[in-house]
């Protein structure tokens, strides 16, 4: 469902993306979840009247509550402590059959009971009281969708409470161990599905309507959603599941439009999370998707550009194209440079340089896949921001003619026309 929304190459925003005035980027009112909301609700609705154990796989060794992720929220909520799911874990009466001065104290009573983590280990234990917590979520998701009321502050709290208690846990260890020369496209892996999908793909659906809704205060919801929620959040790009990652990839989007005051932070965390990869791992499974959040970031940054933002440029971005996987996110990647070009014309001699430098030597794939973002960079520049790289350009290409590999030959003409026509040098053609 997720897939359908999602493309695995991003598409570039329009140019009416809203900008702020301060520069810290913008907020693609495309890049959410809303048409596959309601039919989430119903394809849910249907199936979870069967049994929702059928995965199997490991998410936790107990059935147990998480350790709350802020200091804050843990002083006012309840004592929490391993909560082993019994006959007493029973069904609460659905809000359309309390009165409207209950629904509150209702609302807050399911959240409570949500916040039972079950073992997905055997597919047949709890098999009860894991479809009671299916329909309760269901029943959360559509409250919050048809709240005409602002969320008050213990709402708030109970409801990131819950969230972080079900989505805040220890990934299983990842696939991408191996030989990075070897991964290829992303559909060649094997992935980790992760088994308490069923329960997941809901709380995610919640946090995200929770987010969206109009009815959220981002003023008072910040104490909440904070940092260390961010962070943790951050945390999960590293699933294996494309479907978690898709929906990270969408909330993380709405926090960052919503929550103004946390834009720096993100793109800090980012940061340092590329900077782990690049000079330390090489291994982490999201990189596409932050890539993807950072396209529509920085088509919203307002001119001239930050400082700093050029720093991530030149320190983030461009490394990126040193790992042997970068295949894996090239798209993505290629597509943020060249909207820094757009944005800044300037940053084409930083770009074309930067290039040259993780220049691949042996790579013949990755060479074909260099030449096509230098193609881009070059339909966005000119000629004056061009000639003071040109000379060690066109050494490159000109050891490129040597390449044995017929696509990178291929690419040589229509590189050497886009030059001549940056310096309008039509007499050579």
């Amino acid at each position: 469902m997720i897939k359908q929304i999602f493309g695995k190459i991003p598409r570039k925003p329009s140019k009416s993306s809203h900008n702020n005035s301060n520069g810290e980027g913008g907020f693609n009112d495309g890049f959410s979840l809303n048409s596959s909301s309601n039919t989430l609700l119903k394809s849910n609705s249907v199936s979870s009247k069967s049994s929702s154990s059928g995965s199997v796989g490991s998410r936790s060794g107990n059935e147990t509550i998480a350790q709350h992720y802020s200091n804050q929220s843990k002083k006012s909520a309840p004592t929490t402590g391993s909560v082993m799911a019994s006959a007493a874990y029973e069904a609460l009466p659905s809000f359309r059959d309390v009165p409207s001065s209950e629904k509150q104290n209702l609302f807050i009573r399911k959240l409570n009971m949500c916040c039972v983590v079950f073992d997905f280990n055997d597919p047949v234990k709890h098999l009860k009281e894991k479809d009671v917590k299916r329909q309760t979520l269901l029943e959360l998701v559509d409250y919050v969708s048809s709240v005409n009321s602002k969320f008050n502050e213990l709402a708030m709290q109970e409801m990131t409470k819950m969230v972080a208690t079900n989505l805040f846990r220890a990934l299983p260890s990842s696939n991408h161990d191996g030989n990075l020369e070897d991964m290829g496209e992303p559909d060649e892996e094997e992935h980790v599905l992760e088994p308490a999908w069923p329960h997941l793909q809901i709380v995610y659906e919640f946090l995200f309507r929770f987010v969206a809704s109009p009815e959220m205060d981002a003023k008072l919801a910040k104490r909440y959603i904070d940092h260390s929620f961010v962070l943790r959040l951050l945390d999960l790009f590293d699933s294996e599941d494309q479907r978690e990652r898709d929906y990270l990839k969408t909330i993380l989007h709405r926090i960052y439009g919503k929550f103004m005051v946390h834009r720096p932070f993100i793109r800090k965390a980012i940061n340092n999370i590329f900077y782990r990869f690049i000079f330390e791992t090489e291994k982490h499974s999201g990189i596409a998707e932050l890539l993807e959040i950072l396209g529509s970031i920085i088509n919203g940054f307002a001119l001239p550009l930050k400082e700093e933002h050029k720093l991530f440029l030149a320190r983030a971005l461009i490394p990126l194209h040193k790992p042997k996987c970068v295949a894996l996110y090239h798209q993505q990647l290629s597509y943020c440079i060249t909207q820094f070009v757009e944005k800044d014309v300037k940053l084409a001699d930083t770009v074309v340089r930067g290039l040259l430098k993780y220049w691949p030597i042996t790579n013949s794939a990755k060479e074909v896949m260099f030449l096509s973002e230098l193609e881009e960079v070059l339909e966005a520049t000119q000629a004056a921001e061009f000639q003071r790289c040109v000379i060690p350009l066109f050494r490159q290409i000109g050891r490129c003619l040597n390449s044995l590999h017929f696509q990178v030959l291929m690419k040589f003409p229509h590189i050497f026309f886009l030059i001549c026509d940056v310096f309008c040098l039509h007499s050579f053609y």
